[in-house]
């Protein structure tokens, strides 16, 4: 197992709050050579703490104005990988989480529109046979959007 030291902590800040930041550029900042960065780099992707770079996409300026977050009621709970199955299959799905509580199942759920949502909700969601009852939640803002701190 890879343990962490300040260096690495410094080296993940930096990329989660943009990947693309040069080594060099990190490696001045830090006092160490970029070949330090390039190897702590390599061994936290090695580990698995590092698991990729990716584009944050804001999904309002592609026209998704629905957030919406969706209970899940399973009729019993050994149907949950097969309800999981049927969600990926659906786009709007974007987000799903096995949880304790209320529900067997709480999922993310990305639109254009209200309407588009009652089609997921009334073609798709609820016409799985496994599902007892889903109670929607609508977000009406995302104040708080942030990565863990390393």
């Amino acid at each position: 197992m890879y343990t962490i030291d300040s260096l690495d902590q410094q080296i993940l800040r930096v990329l989660t709050r943009d990947a693309r930041t040069p080594y060099a550029e990190m490696a001045k900042n830090f006092g160490v050579s970029p070949g330090t960065i390039h190897v702590r780099v390599e061994k936290m992707r090695q580990a698995g703490i590092i698991e990729g770079t990716k584009v944050r996409i804001d999904e309002r300026k592609l026209g998704y104005d629905v957030c919406c977050f969706i209970g899940i009621i399973l009729k019993s709970a050994k149907d949950y990988e097969k309800v999981i199955k049927q969600l990926e299959a659906f786009d709007e799905v974007v987000e799903a989480y096995y949880t304790t509580g209320n529900y067997s199942i709480f999922i993310k759920v990305m639109t254009h529109t209200i309407a588009e949502l009652h089609q997921v909700l009334a073609t798709k969601i609820q016409l799985i046979d496994e599902i007892q009852s889903t109670e929607t939640l609508i977000s009406m803002q995302n104040p708080i959007l942030r990565d863990i701190k390393p």
